[in-house]
């Protein structure tokens, strides 16, 4: 039986419902971030097994399992809860995740806290999480590891099946072997990675990374680029390597875009702000999201175009995100200060530049917001791909926004074809980028989004799906395009 037939077991550190204790009981509600909303549209699709954290620690035999249990008969697959102790959230999560491999992947070496005892408990949870996999698993079924934290799941289950199949999927940067070799347990993390049938990373560039690092690190291992496809091998051990960006449900979008409620609410939003053009900001709190960049590059636009003072808006979704980690807290009080410096600085009697809502918005609200926007600005720092820049193409039904994206995401490679793209550590040249997409005229506009919907509504989130597990197959679909690194490129000039 191949990928393309076998039941689907997800494997990731959340499960894509968040559990709320109520006072009346226990009720659900969707998760948020990008691998949900990648992922749960190809389960409820073809169905399957989600394995994940439910997000709070719980014992077995409580009210919450009717509650999940009925999660499944709503979306089509089955939830499956990995359960941790507080000290395993501590250790684990809080610890080895978003304390070592999350920084340190997006090059934030000093935001890294290498405490042994992370190591240890990431992977007790790893080995939990495996256990799982195994317990509810079946030997035909294809298991897709998803991101960072369960690394070490492959390895751990192969201990119990040797022949499980089991794909590896990266949503985040890899680092460069500069980077990597700070880490204390290099060694062990390259050596789980092998433990997979395919291991998939969202740009060529992240491949690279990784292949490197096995090249200069495990010099005994055998490296055969077959072009979109890679083989390591490694004694026994033979592991595929490939770039597989993921996508979006552009149709599901696209669709619910032209409804009369999104339409509706569209309108609402525009008598409420008037004849302003919007810039629209949609993040995750985070510190890779270059969220104080951007609200610097504003205010630069704002100080150096003065055209644009009156005239726009900065519409900016904050999403809340692991509020009790003091780095995260401290982030939050920045972006309010700017927040407020902003406003101080060039609030009119009719006019308040920055627009500042911490909170998810419906999803009513937040298409309407991107079909309203005539600027969607990404400035991440490090970025894995970034879905809001493809949800704000597939969106845009009326082809008349500007997508303003930092080369640094990984959503770059794909959409450089139509995006403006920008250095976030550049705060005038972002600034610049603002003015030059209020000035571009209608024409050019469309012809860039349209360019950009094209991508994204070919490669979309059933495309990567079926172009990975092809993959894992041996084959690499007909159609495929390799995707292009994106280089900024340099002008001579600028310098002489």
């Amino acid at each position: 039986m191949s990928p393309l037939t076998q039941r689907l077991v997800v494997v990731s550190n959340r499960l894509p419902i968040v559990l709320e204790k109520k006072s009346h009981g226990w009720g659900l509600k969707p998760g948020a971030g990008g691998l949900v909303s990648a992922l749960a549209p190809v389960l409820s699709h073809r169905g399957g097994l989600w394995i994940g954290w439910p997000g709070l620690p719980l014992e077995r035999g409580g009210a919450w399992e009717g509650v999940l249990a009925e999660g499944y008969r709503e979306r089509g697959y089955e939830l499956v809860p990995v359960l941790l102790s507080e000290d395993e959230v501590k250790g684990f999560y809080e610890g080895f995740a978003n304390a070592i491999l999350w920084p340190l992947f997006h090059d934030l070496l000093g935001q890294c806290n290498f405490d042994p005892s992370f190591w240890y408990a990431y992977l007790k949870v790893n080995e939990k999480f495996a256990d799982c996999v195994i317990h509810h698993g079946r030997d035909e079924d294809f298991i897709w590891v998803q991101d960072y934290q369960l690394i070490h799941v492959a390895e751990y289950a192969r201990r119990q099946r040797e022949s499980a199949r089991i794909g590896f999927f990266l949503h985040i940067p890899f680092p460069p072997l500069d980077i990597l070799l700070k880490l204390p347990w290099r060694g062990q993390i390259l050596q789980a990675f092998l433990a997979y049938d395919l291991l998939g990373f969202q740009t060529p560039r992240d491949t690279r990374n990784f292949l490197t690092c096995i090249a200069s690190l495990l010099p005994e291992a055998e490296i055969h680029d077959g072009g979109a496809i890679t083989e390591v091998r490694l004694g026994s051990r033979s592991v595929r390597v490939g770039a597989f960006p993921i996508g979006i449900d552009f149709q599901s979008y696209e669709d619910a875009a032209r409804s009369e409620d999104v339409t509706r609410r569209r309108v609402e939003l525009r008598e409420r702000m008037g004849p302003r053009q919007l810039i629209v900001g949609v993040d995750r709190l985070d510190y890779t999201k270059g969220l104080v960049e951007r609200l610097k590059a504003f205010r630069n636009a704002l100080q150096r175009h003065k055209e644009l003072r009156e005239q726009a808006i900065l519409f900016q979704v904050v999403v809340p995100s692991r509020e009790g980690v003091p780095e995260y807290q401290s982030l939050k009080a920045d972006i309010e200060r700017l927040v407020g410096e902003i406003n101080g600085e060039f609030s009119t009697a009719g006019w308040v530049p920055v627009h500042y809502h911490y909170k998810s918005l419906a999803r009513r609200d937040l298409l309407a917001l991107y079909r309203l926007a005539r600027v969607c600005f990404v400035t991440s720092i490090k970025d894995g791909m970034n879905l809001v820049a493809k949800e704000f193409c597939a969106v845009q039904v009326d082809g008349c926004g500007v997508l303003v994206l930092s080369e640094f995401a990984g959503a770059a490679a794909q959409l450089q074809v139509g995006a403006l793209l920008v250095n976030p550590h550049d705060i005038e040249g972002m600034a610049d980028a603002l003015k030059a997409a209020f000035d571009m005229d209608e024409d050019e506009r469309r012809a860039r989004m349209e360019r950009m919907r094209e991508v994204v509504r070919e490669q979309d989130i059933f495309w990567w799906v079926d172009y990975y597990l092809q993959a894992a197959l041996g084959t690499v679909p007909d159609d495929f395009r390799a995707m292009k690194e994106y280089l900024p490129p340099i002008m001579i000039e600028e310098y002489l």
